[in-house]
């Protein structure tokens, strides 16, 4: 190995480390366990710094209060959207500072591990959130389940820019989009000017 790897080894590992930690948690999150349910004062103050950091702060928090509205509002997004682009630009902002802190090797490999780490636990909370709620529809499923995926692939990219003192990642709007997952709750996303979470 030479020199220059070792170095890249080195400049490596804390976001590595960080990833690492983040993927073995994923499975001690309550997916899909508060659904429909009122808003607590942390789940609305995540949603509100979610709407400012994507750049809709004047977007009015939807509550979506069963399964089919959640559906519905989720078949419904227009992947070309307003919301929809302001996420794939902080997304590849993300990923090109990841790619300046980790070979894109490694960021692929890590994000790999944070996929099949999600996926699990997200599918099986999903199944029993599915149960009490009477949902057959697969693809309704998949699309939560996907949500949850995205969401943990969005909250990675900002830890690995976290490695860049400069970053602040607790401020990152993709941040608080899994702190809404993390208190149960599935942020089905912007339409118009509402943002509607089951």
């Amino acid at each position: 190995m030479t020199e220059d790897e070792l170095l890249r080894l080195e400049r490596e590992l804390p976001a590595l480390t960080r990833l690492r930690r983040f993927a073995e948690g994923l499975a001690n999150i309550p997916w899909f366990a508060n659904l429909g349910e009122p808003l607590t004062p942390g789940a609305r103050a995540a949603a509100a710094a979610y709407l400012d950091g994507l750049g809709f702060p004047d977007a009015e928090i939807a509550v979506v209060i069963d399964w089919e509205d959640a559906a519905a509002a989720a078949e419904s997004l227009d992947w070309n959207s307003p919301a929809w682009e302001a996420e794939e630009l902080l997304r590849a902002d993300l990923t090109a500072r990841a790619l300046d802190l980790l070979s894109e090797e490694a960021l692929s490999l890590a994000l790999a591990v944070v996929g099949e780490k999600v996926s699990g636990p997200a599918r099986e909370a999903m199944e029993q959130a599915s149960f009490i709620w009477d949902v057959e529809d697969e693809a309704s499923r998949q699309l939560a389940v996907g949500a949850a995926v995205q969401a943990a692939h969005q909250a990675a990219l900002t830890l690995v820019a976290a490695s860049d003192a400069a970053f602040d990642a607790e401020a990152h709007p993709f941040a608080a989009k899994f702190q809404l997952f993390e208190f149960g709750r599935w942020p089905v996303g912007v339409t118009g000017s509402s943002f509607n979470l089951f």
